[in-house]
């Protein structure tokens, strides 16, 4: 029954949690153009580490500060093929997410959750704006995008903001997300958050939270 239920909103990342894992997609793009692993990972733990700068280029793409082209432009220079060649920049996010297909169980479990009524929100960092659009309007009462807002995840303000749209406690949303900085400046923002692994392990915890049978 309602008053049963823990929370009354479940708040989803999207890349890595809606779609299929990050390794999943990223080592697709890299074994496809035969991108040096060693350079990618450098690179992104560089601009995605705790120890980035602030301004680092991720941080400015995601909040919409860094066009789109000038990042891949940057990206695309840290980067080297196995036999040496230079990684085109044109279309470098694009084919980057080439594969980052939604998972289907996800879906359904996001379905699912509206169907029971409860209130759903996507949360996510946006690497471009190329998100399916009517699978989102379908899934979520609320869409909140880093590049679109200006803040992103793990400001707290972003978590602010994405409780004050859906018109509830923070402490009664639910929040996933693959990476652990986000889940815990979630949760320090007084969001239940749970770190995503996979669709089963996320129902568990929504069934938990008696929003799901």
């Amino acid at each position: 029954m309602a008053n049963e239920r823990g929370i009354d909103a479940a708040v989803f990342d999207w890349g890595g949690v809606i779609t299929v894992s990050v390794p999943t997609f990223i080592d697709a793009w890299l074994h496809g153009e035969g991108i040096d692993r060693e350079r990618y990972g450098v690179t992104m733990k560089s601009w995605l580490g705790r120890d980035a700068a602030p301004d680092n280029p991720v941080a400015r793409l995601e909040t919409g500060e860094l066009p789109v082209a000038e990042f891949e432009r940057l990206l695309a220079a840290e980067l080297v093929t196995l036999d040496g060649r230079e990684v085109a920049s044109r279309d470098l996010l694009r084919r980057m997410f080439g594969t980052a297909h939604p998972d289907p169980a996800m879906v359904d479990l996001v379905r699912e959750l509206r169907a029971a009524g409860v209130r759903t929100a996507l949360l996510s960092n946006s690497w471009g704006d190329g998100y399916p659009e009517d699978l989102l309007l379908e899934l979520f009462d609320t869409i909140v995008i880093s590049g679109r807002v200006g803040l992103r995840k793990p400001d707290p303000r972003i978590f602010a903001h994405t409780v004050e749209r859906l018109g509830l406690p923070a402490g009664r949303c639910a929040f996933f997300d693959d990476m652990p900085v986000n889940v815990e400046a979630a949760d320090a923002a007084g969001l239940r958050a749970h770190r995503h692994t996979d669709a089963a392990a996320t129902r568990a915890v929504l069934t938990d939270l008696g929003v799901l049978a």
